[in-house]
């Protein structure tokens, strides 16, 4: 007789990064923002009595200061931008959270970061909370913020090398959350069915994009329901009791793709 198999209600995990892994309280987004507004006083030479209500209306407007300052039409290197920017952040309050590792390597579904910082921020936060080995992909910046040339075939991006994206270049208006092309942007590359994924993220306006997108959706760092948040938690360290569900499916089902040692991929 035939065994007939009931399929696992979610197949992958999204994550924020930025105050989703790790608590607002590390002080990192504070000095991220003064960082922002040093670069936009000191390199852009904007008046220094319009930098922080600037900083926060493009923030609002367009979902990063960097991506409004680009529409204003200011002209810099996203590198020099993202450097300057996360070059002098604390990342010592950043500590190993042994806890989250193990919570995340027990899940047998896949797990991918979707961040709008660049990858080399992304890699440093990643290392110094220890969770190198606990994702299988990652969407940043760079996945989001780059065309491919005509030489470059569209089967050989998600083995890109640092070669290769130096035969990237960045176009146009930067792509970044809240907005549904940028969901819809990472559905595609993470080649991900939406209505069996579940997304969690911080901020309020993501996470209503998400679900606009047709992801499940879960509000990180409150416990109060956001407009298109599915749940809210106070902690990403609580996943198991809102969620048990996820370790139900493993139960029952093989991973869909296992982490592995190695470090998580930037998707392209």
């Amino acid at each position: 007789m035939a065994t007939i198999t009931k399929e696992a209600k979610y197949d992958c995990l999204v994550f924020d990064m930025d105050d989703t892994l790790y608590p607002l309280t590390s002080g990192l987004n504070l000095a991220c923002r003064k960082n922002i507004q040093d670069f936009m006083l000191h390199n852009l030479h904007i008046e220094e009595s319009q930098v922080a209500k600037m900083c926060l209306d493009l923030y609002k407007e367009y979902g990063t200061t960097m991506a409004g300052l680009k529409e204003l039409g200011y002209g810099f290197d996203d590198d020099e931008f993202h450097a300057y920017v996360h070059g002098r952040l604390p990342y010592e309050t950043l500590k190993p959270d042994p806890v989250l590792r193990s919570l995340l390597l027990s899940v047998p579904q896949r797990k991918i970061i979707f961040t709008n910082a660049d990858k080399v921020h992304t890699a440093k936060v990643i290392s110094r909370l220890g969770l190198e080995d606990c994702f299988d992909g990652v969407i940043c910046f760079e996945t989001l913020n780059l065309t491919p040339t005509l030489n470059f075939p569209a089967e050989k991006i998600t083995t890109m090398t640092d070669d290769d994206l130096k035969s990237w270049t960045s176009e146009g208006r930067i792509l970044c959350k809240p907005s549904l092309e940028a969901f819809e942007t990472a559905i595609r590359i993470s080649n991900i069915d939406q209505k069996r994924t579940i997304f969690f993220d911080d901020s309020p306006r993501n996470i209503a994009a998400g679900k606009a997108a047709g992801l499940h959706t879960v509000l990180v760092g409150s416990s109060v329901l956001v407009p298109g948040a599915d749940l809210a938690l106070e902690s990403i360290h609580n996943i198991r009791e809102a969620l048990p569900e996820i370790w139900q499916d493993g139960e029952q089902f093989e991973p869909v793709l296992a982490a592995t040692s190695a470090e998580a991929v930037v998707l392209a």
